[in-house]
Formats: C-alpha cells, structure tokens, sequence
C-alpha cells in the first residue's frame, strides 16, 4: 500500500479547522470584504433610509398634525387626521374604487398578457420545433407601443374618444347601426365610467406585461414543450401545466406591480375624470388626497390619507406573497419542482443502492 503525499492541490481541499464547540471559523473582515460591503450593501441601504424610511416617518407625524401646507405654524392633533379619514364618506367611496381597480385591472391585464406572450411564443404549428406565431415580432411590437406612450396623454386620448359628441367610439357604433349611443356619455354614467377607465388602465398596461412574458416563456426549455407535444398535451393544457408553473415567480411580480399601479391610477383618471366621475364612482385615494391639499389646504390630513395608501399598499403586497406560499410557490418549491430534479434524485438513489 502507498503512502499518499499531500501537495499544495490536495491540502487545499481540507476543510478549516473548526473552531471550540464545533462549529467553523469565522472568517476575518479584510479590507476587500469590507469595501466590498460598504459598496454594494452599506451605500444602497443608506439611500434606502435616506430617501424612503425617513420620508415615511416623516409622513407619519405630519398626518398627526394640522398643518396646512403654507405656513410654518401647526398643531399636534394626534389620530383625529385617521378617525375624520374613516368617517369621511367621499374617502371611504374612494378606498372602494381603488380596491376594485386592485382586483380586476391586474387579473384581466395579466390574463391578456398571458394570452398574448402564449400566442406570440408557442402559438405556431402543431407539427415541428415549438414556435410562435408568423409574425410573432410585429404583434410583438404592436402590444408594446401602448406603453411606450405616456399615461397622461393615453388618458387625454381616450377622453376625447369617450366624448359623447364627437367621442370615435360612439361615432363608429352609431355607424355600425346602434343609435342609442349616439351621443352616449361613456364618462358620465355611473354604470359605464369605472368600466371605461379600467378598460383604458389595461390597454396601456397589457403590451408591457405581454412582453415581460415573452421574455420568461423564453426561458423555459424547449424540451418540456416537445415531450408535453409528444404526450399529446394541447396547446391550453400546455399552458396550464407547464407555462403557468414555470414562469410563477413572473406572474408574482407583474400582480405586485400592477396591484401598485392600480390602488394610484392617478394619472389615468385625473386625465379622463378629474372630478371624480358621477357620483364619486372613478375617484382615487390619490385623487382626493390632491384635492384635499391643494384645493382645501388641509396637508396633514391629505398626508394621512398617503399613510393609509402606503399601508393599503403594503398589505396588498403581502397578501400576494402569501397567497403564493400557500399554493406552493416560492423559490425553495420550484427548486424542488424543477424540471429533472426527480430522475436526478431518482439516479442518485439508484447509485447509492
């Protein structure tokens, strides 16, 4: 039997002597490690505090005040700002409407982009190498230029659009034989006015998301769609099975974003109905909160009014982390659940035995 030389190859693979107790060394703060933390940890967290923990608690003691806006003079009133917010019935109309816009505009928006990105990337033959449809760029470019085009200027479009007078809508219905929206008021009903601003909401939004989409479905590998074709899995069961699983965490976070744009929308509504629409039914927190310090000089309750949205804001986030968790995702599941990850452990097993 050889005796076996340690060189400098081998004894580097040693572990490090473990320390009293067991557990390993810790190891020593160099100059690198240091700078290389103050760089890319301790600058981004200081912009962080800086720009947004110190606004926000500053946020939070003007809301407890009655300052109004102009003048250094002020009084601390304590929670009256939150308590008048929640017994205010305009406020209370508006958390309404934003809630709505947080459930319906980012489901119908994500559901399109879905649609869209689906068609554009695997929507081609039945027969052949998994692709998109013929011309996939071109509708790939259309989707997008929505987005490429301001909010405040789509919102201003649409308003004319909508225009009961000499609105395109109505005019191309009229046309088409339908006389009762001759000079319909899209914006003026309270039936159709939320509905309207939704439908503008996704028409400017979906071609960002269909995109955002195309780029995840890209990622998937190619073999899961050939072996799902070979089973004689349908381009829907495909989808279900396959896309929607793969890109999850791309759909978590269009849902968070949109969910964000939604519950301001500010821009959006102020351009088509900066009254608020009929009877209130388009008013957003963010719109009455500008009202309520510009044109009534009241800043600090306008200012808790920003405090509930942020939390409306936050909350909304987390109930979409955990409503993810709780179906099984996160990254620990999809790691478990990646494709080849059982006939690699399956492998290993069989070796082992």
């Amino acid at each position: 039997m050889k005796d076996t030389i340690p060189t400098a190859k081998t004894a580097s693979r040693r572990p490090e002597p473990a320390a009293r107790g067991g557990r390993p060394r810790r190891r020593k703060l160099t100059f690198d490690r240091v700078t290389f933390f103050l760089a890319f940890l301790g600058v981004p967290l200081a912009i962080f505090v800086i720009f947004v923990l110190i606004p926000f608690g500053q946020a939070i003691f003007w809301a407890m005040t009655d300052w109004r806006g102009f003048s250094p003079d002020y009084n601390f009133v304590g929670l009256d700002n939150f308590t008048k917010m929640f017994q205010d019935d305009v406020f209370l109309k508006a958390l309404r409407n934003v809630a709505l816009l947080a459930v319906f505009v980012p489901l119908v928006t994500l559901t399109l982009a879905l649609g869209v990105a689906v068609a554009i990337t695997l929507g081609g033959p039945g027969k052949g190498p998994v692709r998109g449809i013929r011309g996939a760029s071109f509708y790939r470019i259309v989707s997008f230029f929505p987005y490429v085009v301001p909010a405040i200027i789509v919102g201003l479009i649409w308003a004319q659009m909508y225009d009961p007078n000499a609105g395109l809508l109505n005019g191309v219905l009229t046309g088409l034989g339908l006389d009762r929206f001759d000079t319909f008021a899209w914006l003026g009903e309270k039936t159709t006015a939320m509905p309207a601003v939704m439908f503008v909401i996704i028409w400017g939004l979906v071609g960002f998301y269909a995109v955002l989409f195309i780029a995840a479905i890209k990622g998937v590998p190619a073999e899961l769609y050939e072996a799902a074709r070979i089973d004689g899995a349908g381009r829907l069961r495909t989808t279900v099975s396959i896309t929607l699983p793969a890109i999850r965490d791309s759909v978590q976070t269009a849902y968070i974003y949109l969910g964000i744009a939604a519950l301001d929308a500010f821009v959006y509504v102020q351009a088509m109905v900066p009254n608020g629409g009929p009877d209130n039914s388009t008013l957003t927190i963010s719109q009455r909160l500008f009202n309520v310090a510009f044109a009534k000089q009241q800043f600090g309750y306008a200012t808790a009014m920003g405090v509930v949205l942020a939390v409306v804001t936050l909350v909304f986030a987390a109930l979409v982390f955990l409503v993810n968790r709780l179906t099984g995702g996160g990254e620990g599941e999809s790691r478990r659940k990646a494709p080849g990850s059982g006939a690699r452990r399956a492998a290993a097993e069989g070796g082992a035995g």
